[in-house]
């Protein structure tokens, strides 16, 4: 790094203090609307069985362990604070992160890796920053030289310049589903933030409805890098937008504060947009965050489980740390909370998204790794009651949460342990709305059986001492109860 843009490891943690507790509320989206495209409701059944997939915020703003973009949005919330050296001036702040590209070179760079620890993991699928809210592109965009394959970027001569294109080829060819993470609203682009005027808060900066031909560039502009995106990397599965102030006015749901802060009419639009991209990926599942209607496909609670199975295809977005971006010193979730939260999410029918952060190196911290491990460990035993499984009613009895297989032919009931080993009990109740034609109780990863006996809400078990003892099991014991 430059001396105009180094900072120290003390200054990288008072940013990382700063932000790594800091997220947004994005409420789940109402009236759901199912997709029509015969091709788009297959690969959404698909996607809904795959349970399990890893996310990636990464790009220049790595470097100062800060907040993904956020902290050049002025607004005073939590997660926009400016600290360290430039702090203290906006317009200071906002020229040196705009210049960070050019210390960014992240040498150790090997999506390859990656791709191996998640699959190990039991990650099935795969949604990359493709461009945040910054506007700093992390693939080869001819609509912009902000981008991390422009010459004044410190990565650029290097022949994996083009991060998105390497990220994709490599998942993709160990069978992941290819998901493009898209900011709709560009905080670098001088048709969002028109620099005749001062940027005010996330929003575009001025009325579009007043200046009709630079919003129609914004839209041009927009356009053009996603059918970038949709043509030029290979197949891909998911258009994750992100940035759900860019909307037609009459979407805006009054019942939600930040939406009612929505000055503007910003649409961009979508049915052109979409149309381009399925024409060019047959099939495609876009969602467009918070817009309820054909271009929602799923909804993306964020941080958050919801309590009871949604209507409609969904999707938590969670984080491995407190923050979405790389900060030095992050919290990990353990590997029996991450499992948990797997089970409680499959239970109410969702998928897990799980974030990862890379470094300004290019790299996950160590400690992502040792969690996908643990997981993997996990997922190899308890894996059938997950992947392409169902809810069933009760969902959650105390610690114990259900899943049911496709074809109905057995229920899973997954009892969480409260601490890293599991300790399963003589005499178990499991709850069941329908106890008539079991045949068979086993624990995953034993060949035992279990005594069981019928009782007026379920069946009561009794675990062998053998196995109360010596079952080895980890985080979450997972019972296979197999009817008729």
């Amino acid at each position: 790094m430059t001396s105009g843009t180094k900072l120290s490891l003390t200054v990288m943690l008072i940013y990382a203090l700063a932000f790594n507790v800091q997220a947004q509320v994005h409420e789940v989206s109402k009236k759901y609307q199912a997709p029509i495209d015969v091709l788009v409701q297959k690969k959404l059944a698909n996607w809904q069985d795959l349970k399990f997939g890893l996310f990636m915020h990464w790009g220049t703003y790595s470097q100062w362990g800060v907040v993904e973009s956020w902290s050049i949005c002025p607004e005073d919330e939590g997660w926009t604070q400016r600290k360290g050296p430039y702090g203290a001036n906006y317009n200071e702040y906002k020229q040196a992160y705009e210049n960070l590209p050019k210390t960014f070179n992240p040498q150790k760079f090997n999506p390859e890796k990656w791709v191996k620890a998640a699959n190990d993991a039991g990650m099935k699928y795969m949604v990359f920053t493709t461009k945040h809210h910054d506007g700093f592109a992390m693939f080869d965009t001819k609509q912009t030289d902000y981008k991390i394959t422009d010459p004044q970027t410190a990565f650029a001569s290097n022949p994996r310049a083009n991060v998105t294109k390497e990220i994709f080829n490599a998942f993709r060819k160990q069978n992941f589903l290819i998901g493009a993470y898209f900011s709709k609203p560009d905080w670098h682009s001088p048709y969002y933030w028109w620099p005749y005027f001062p940027p005010k808060d996330r929003n575009v900066n001025y009325n579009p409805a007043k200046y009709p031909e630079k919003w129609n560039q914004f839209k041009e502009f927009t356009y053009n890098q996603i059918q970038e995106l949709m043509t030029g990397y290979g197949g891909v599965d998911i258009l994750w937008l992100d940035g759900g102030w860019v909307r037609p006015r009459k979407t805006i749901d009054t019942t939600i504060v930040w939406q009612r802060d929505i000055k503007f009419n910003q649409d961009i639009d979508m049915p052109k947009i979409a149309a381009m991209a399925r024409q060019n990926q047959p099939g495609l599942i876009i969602v467009d965050r918070t817009v309820a209607g054909p271009y929602e496909n799923y909804t993306t609670p964020e941080q958050e489980v919801p309590t009871q199975p949604l209507d409609h295809p969904w999707e938590s977005c969670i984080t491995m740390g407190n923050s979405w971006s790389y900060v030095p010193g992050d919290h990990y979730k353990s590997t029996k909370e991450i499992v948990q939260l797997l089970i409680k999410i499959v239970s109410r029918g969702g998928n897990l998204l799980m974030n990862i952060g890379p470094g300004p190196e290019g790299d996950w911290d160590p400690e992502a790794y040792k969690r996908l491990e643990g997981i993997g460990k996990w997922i190899k035993i308890n894996g059938e009651g997950i992947y392409g499984s169902r809810s069933i009613a009760p969902y959650s009895d105390n610690n114990i949460y259900f899943t049911q297989s496709k074809n109905r032919k057995a229920i899973y009931a997954y009892l969480l342990s409260d601490t890293e080993m599991v300790t399963i009990p003589a005499q178990l109740h499991v709850k069941l709305n329908n106890a008539k034609g079991i045949k068979r109780v086993t624990l995953l990863g034993l060949a035992q059986n279990i005594k069981w006996a019928p009782v007026s809400d379920g069946i009561d078990l009794s675990i062998p001492e053998s196995i109360q003892k010596n079952s080895r099991l980890k985080q979450a014991a997972g019972l296979k109860i197999e009817y008729k």
